[in-house]
């Protein structure tokens, strides 16, 4: 089962190009770290800006280091339901675990329409994870339509990025309490998984996936109040990364950590002198720097 603590990889790059050896050694360090599973070329890994050759590599560079050890959902979403269908195919050639699909962004399907993309995904063969995201996609699948999704067995979960935790006791409703249910925000994970959530894809973790994982494995263990600890050290963090796009913080964290650079691609910029400033000191607080 996915659950836990699962990185929204970040996509490392050298001189504007991927740079599949770091990409390797980030694998390797989630997995020493104790992540639960890693999500590459979600939006974290700026698949924006990848082309088709470059998404497909990042995809198989990461199911090959991974070997097993953790489950890989590669990111397949498009607001084109051809080429969300050709990344899914192309994702289970590689042997992912699973696809986190997003809502068709832009053109703003009904719920009729939602159906019909995800179902498409869904013929190719492989577990997906629904990502609902309505503050980016400017649609929102109401929990009903991701009922009638969960009756297909490959649609197996949701990475839920509303801000609404309630969503999850609805869903839970509709979706039956097997449907995974992860958070998309990292500041709520604590209230989603009391409401009946399995886990985080999680920014953040790119920084802390040993605090994340910790974190995640309190709450499986009904610890709340080492999880609240846990909470109280990672919270500045979370909103240090966020000042401007996560993905920005995420590699700048990681590059204080000596692990990967901050390079990101155009229109992504590096970070301000004052989010650098609180991103480090929000590490110190979390114990990840001295």
């Amino acid at each position: 089962m996915i659950q836990g603590s699962l990185p929204a990889l970040v996509t490392p790059f050298a001189n504007g190009q991927v740079d599949l050896d770091t990409l390797k050694k980030l694998v390797d360090w989630h997995i020493a770290q104790g992540s639960h599973g890693l999500v590459p070329v979600g939006t974290t890994g700026e698949s924006p800006t990848l082309s088709h050759e470059e998404h497909d590599l990042v995809v198989a560079t990461v199911v090959r280091q991974a070997a097993g050890r953790v489950p890989v959902v590669a990111g397949a979403g498009s607001n084109n339901t051809i080429e969300t269908v050709r990344l899914v195919q192309a994702a289970k050639a590689a042997g992912a675990d699973a696809a986190l699909v997003v809502t068709p962004y832009y053109n703003k399907p009904t719920q009729r329409g939602l159906i019909a993309h995800f179902t498409a995904a869904a013929d190719c063969g492989l577990p997906i994870i629904i990502y609902n995201i309505p503050g980016r996609s400017v649609v929102d699948m109401t929990p009903a339509t991701m009922g009638e999704l969960a009756r297909l067995p490959m649609i197996v979960g949701v990475k839920d990025s509303t801000g609404d935790v309630a969503r999850v006791s609805r869903q839970r409703i509709t979706c039956g309490p097997d449907f995974i249910q992860m958070s998309g925000e990292d500041a709520q994970a604590l209230g989603f998984h009391a409401m009946g959530g399995h886990g985080c894809i999680s920014v953040t973790a790119n920084v802390a996936p040993a605090l994340c994982a910790a974190f995640q494995e309190s709450m499986q263990a009904g610890d709340y109040a080492t999880a609240r600890g846990y909470q109280d050290r990672l919270m500045p963090l979370h909103e240090a990364i966020f000042m401007e796009p996560g993905v920005a913080g995420a590699k700048y964290g990681l590059s204080l950590l000596g692990m990967c650079r901050d390079e990101v691609r155009s229109p992504l910029t590096p970070l301000t002198d004052a989010t650098r400033d609180a991103v480090r000191a929000a590490m110190v607080h979390a114990g990840l720097l001295t």
